[in-house]
């Protein structure tokens, strides 16, 4: 998809080839560069991985015998840790940078370019913008040419994908910091708007005085408490889990599974910010980085 446009179809079976070979090739090339994101990537969270569990044992929040796994519970477990979104974009940044450094002095020696120019021509090409304005193998011979071809092929192959990684990653930040924007100036115009989200966001609180209310707008399937039970919600006092679910409208098998998990050690912290997250999901590459980094961790 860089399409340079040096060389172009002048036929009309030519360029009939070109929409039909153009269908599968693109799609195929976009497969090849979601693949190459996905190894990138879990190769690059096992590194930080293993370095990250080294750090630990450094400071002594590991024992020395650490095996991975879900029988290991409490600091150690490290279950469903993922790398910061923002250390794999400065990684793959650096790559991305050391390449185009590599190649722009191939094409400063072969090409005879200056070096601004050669990084011009290699953002230009690994981002597949394609202007056209420089454009590498166009004389007619070179010193080592099958050589210089073979580096050129792999230069601008290596390049598009370390690109198209950054520039994955990169949406994921910009992702980020728009939710951020968004949670920071939601509602903040309305204070009606702004009352009623409070209240949606503490629906599962209990507080005193709150069951008492919904009494009033709607009728207890259970039918009426007795005045002492009316009277410990009042006062605060603890009360039964039937009580509990009976209040809050929350099912028991939605605590039985968090429960479940809890004890099983799974980060429901990672899960929850992500369901709540409203760019979370996707496909494709979007839905690799979400699966794979702490993108919409809280903490970050």
């Amino acid at each position: 998809t860089v399409g340079f446009g040096m060389t172009t179809p002048a036929t009309v079976a030519g360029k009939v080839f070109l929409i039909v070979y153009g269908l599968f090739g693109c799609a195929g090339t976009i497969l090849f560069f979601n693949l190459f994101l996905e190894r990138i990537i879990s190769l690059l969270a096992f590194i930080m991985k293993a370095c990250y569990e080294r750090q630990l044992r450094r400071s002594g929040l590991l024992p020395p015998n650490f095996r991975r796994g879900p029988a290991v519970s409490g600091v150690g477990s490290l279950v469903g840790w993922k790398p910061s979104v923002y250390h794999v974009m400065l990684i793959l940044g650096f790559f991305a940078i050391t390449l185009s450094c590599c190649a722009s002095a191939m094409y400063t020696a072969v090409e005879g370019w200056n070096y601004i120019d050669s990084l011009y021509y290699c953002f230009v090409t690994f981002s597949t913008i394609g202007f056209g304005d420089l454009v590498s193998s166009q004389n007619a011979a070179y010193q080592h040419q099958g050589l210089y071809r073979v580096g050129n092929f792999i230069f601008i192959l290596m390049g598009v994908c370390c690109i198209y990684s950054l520039f994955n990653v990169i949406s994921i930040v910009i992702k980020q910091i728009l939710n951020w924007v968004l949670k920071k100036l939601e509602c903040r115009c309305c204070p009606k708007c702004h009352k009623s989200s409070t209240r949606l966001s503490r629906r599962n609180a209990i507080t005193p005085g709150a069951r008492l209310r919904r009494h009033n707008v709607a009728v207890d399937a259970d039918g009426q408490y007795d005045s002492d039970t009316e009277g410990r919600r009042l006062s605060g006092e603890m009360i039964s889990m039937r009580e509990l679910t009976a209040s809050n409208k929350v099912s028991l098998a939605i605590l039985q599974k968090q429960l479940s998990e809890t004890a099983n050690g799974y980060p429901r912290n990672v899960c929850i910010n992500t369901r709540q997250n409203g760019f979370s999901a996707g496909v494709g590459a979007l839905a690799i980085m979400n699966n794979r980094l702490a993108e919409t961790s809280d903490s970050r």
